[in-house]
């Protein structure tokens, strides 16, 4: 099968190649996807598990790309609940072959039922980002109809989603971003637009919940504005700054099949919108990881046509 390989550490990027590879095992309790469309992180490959696998054992050449969306091909020893030619969508295993491939093997209980109406390409954009925005706001924040949310990053993968959850919970939404992401933050329904580089993050006011993807200084700032028992929450980065007599805490999202089939549901009724960018074959995904230009929403790699 033909899929992106990344042989080592340190070429980073440069280092990305499109190659044949053998046909994945399905180890127990795993199902082989055929891959339909990928979707990736540009910083995964500064993830430790995309070099090591659970063990802590060299994997290299490595494939990236950890959320799938696509049809089953083969069912491990012991695998229940997917059936061979089902569609379905997930986030892949962190420390194994991902899904910039033609085939991926992936723990089956990673992954939902993917309805027909639901494009594929749609579909490969909403594991991690719709996974990560629920358990930030809901599992780790608490987030609760009335209270106030400052999302950072609200226009992108991440903070997309988490501005529609939360505004749909009956949160109060401040979104924060560039100068450029105004329009896009306020189409999304936010309530208030916090430009970070023209504003001050202090003009936010005291909020119950931040929902931070950026990290750095603007992780730091954001702890004094929470009130007193509230949350900080972050996915960048362990804070090291916390609020005076609220919470602060970083995770790592879960794979959730209930939950993926809820969002899934959401984009069907139209009460989600998944804002996909790009689409690009499997020959450009190289590419795609260095983009010459910013690119409005995912962009997310088409490997296999229906």
């Amino acid at each position: 099968m033909r899929a992106i390989t990344a042989p080592n550490r340190d070429a980073g990027v440069a280092g990305l190649t499109l190659t044949d590879l053998p046909y994945p095992h399905a180890a127990e309790n795993d199902v082989v996807v055929r891959v339909h469309a990928a979707g990736f992180t540009r910083g995964e490959l500064d993830w430790p598990a995309t070099w090591s696998d659970r063990a802590g054992r060299d994997r290299t050449p490595s494939v990236p790309g950890h959320e799938v969306s696509g049809v089953v091909a083969q069912l491990g020893f012991g695998t229940t609940g997917l059936t061979v030619g089902q569609r379905v969508f997930g986030p892949t295993d962190w420390a194994r072959d991902g899904s910039l491939a033609e085939y991926v093997a992936v723990e089956a209980r990673n992954l939902a039922p993917l309805p027909a109406d639901v494009d594929h390409t749609v579909a490969a954009a909403l594991p991690i980002s719709g996974l990560t925005a629920w358990q930030g706001l809901f599992d780790h924040a608490r987030l609760t109809s009335g209270q106030t949310v400052l999302i950072h990053g609200a226009a992108g993968a991440v903070g997309s989603i988490a501005v529609q959850l939360a505004l749909e919970a009956g949160a109060c939404v401040i979104g924060s971003g560039r100068s450029a992401d105004r329009d896009t933050v306020r189409a999304l329904g936010a309530h208030t637009f916090l430009d970070l580089e023209a504003g001050r993050l202090e003009d936010a006011g005291e909020v119950d919940v931040v929902f931070d993807v950026i990290g750095g200084d603007v992780l730091d700032r954001s702890a004094a504005l929470v009130r007193p028992g509230g949350t900080l929450v972050t996915i960048a980065q362990p804070p090291t700054v916390r609020p005076k007599d609220g919470r602060a805490l970083f995770f790592v999202v879960e794979p959730d099949r209930a939950r993926l089939t809820d969002l899934v549901q959401r984009v069907r009724d139209g009460r989600l919108d998944v804002r996909v960018g790009a689409v690009r074959p499997l020959t450009e995904a190289v590419a795609a990881f260095a983009p010459e230009k910013r690119v409005s929403g995912r962009t997310i790699i088409r490997v296999a046509e229906e």
